[in-house]
């Protein structure tokens, strides 16, 4: 399926809604929670998803807009929330969450992209030439990708306690291993 703008923005519109009907109010222990080693807690997720609205996602639409494949997007620090997340609460998070993406999503919208807009390339660090289209559909599938590793981490909270049904469960499975 071909990126549809309307649908891309559409949805992620709802992250935010969903994050905090998800994680809101819930004990300590279920936000903390990651699925052992280093992956991520749901807190540490929304910390992610901040430091990206601020730096990645919409700063790179605009310098593919405005420079084109002239100057390479700087590198994405994929762990600065856990600096940046320190001393927060949750509620804090999904707010500042919900006010980034809105904004984001309203400088976007002013942009009045043309179709030929999606088209325009730009420079990734590690991709090379990736299109604006590309990047908003990566936008999307980010989002998408971390609401069900947060789904994956807070259901692996009932692992044992599911029993025998577990066999039925492939989302007890290990990281990566969701079937």
């Amino acid at each position: 399926m071909d990126l549809r703008l309307e649908d891309a923005l559409d949805l992620l519109s709802r992250t935010p809604a969903t994050l905090r009907h998800l994680l809101q109010d819930l004990p300590r222990e279920w936000v903390d929670a990651n699925e052992g080693g280093e992956s991520w807690s749901p807190f540490d997720v929304v910390g992610h998803l901040i430091h990206g609205e601020r730096t990645d996602w919409l700063s790179r639409a605009e310098m593919i807009l405005e420079e084109g494949e002239s100057r390479t997007f700087p590198p994405f620090d994929r762990f600065a929330m856990f600096e940046e997340s320190r001393g927060k609460s949750l509620d804090e998070l999904l707010d500042t969450f919900s006010s980034l993406r809105s904004d984001n999503l309203r400088r976007l919208g002013a942009l009045e992209l043309a179709a030929g807009d999606l088209d325009k390339i730009g420079r990734h660090p590690d991709f090379g030439g990736v299109t604006l289209r590309q990047l908003l559909a990566a936008w999307v599938v980010h989002d998408l990708g971390h609401l069900a590793q947060i789904s994956r981490t807070l259901a692996k909270q009932y692992r044992e306690a599911v029993g025998p049904w577990r066999a039925y469960l492939p989302v007890l499975g290990t990281a990566g291993e969701e079937g």
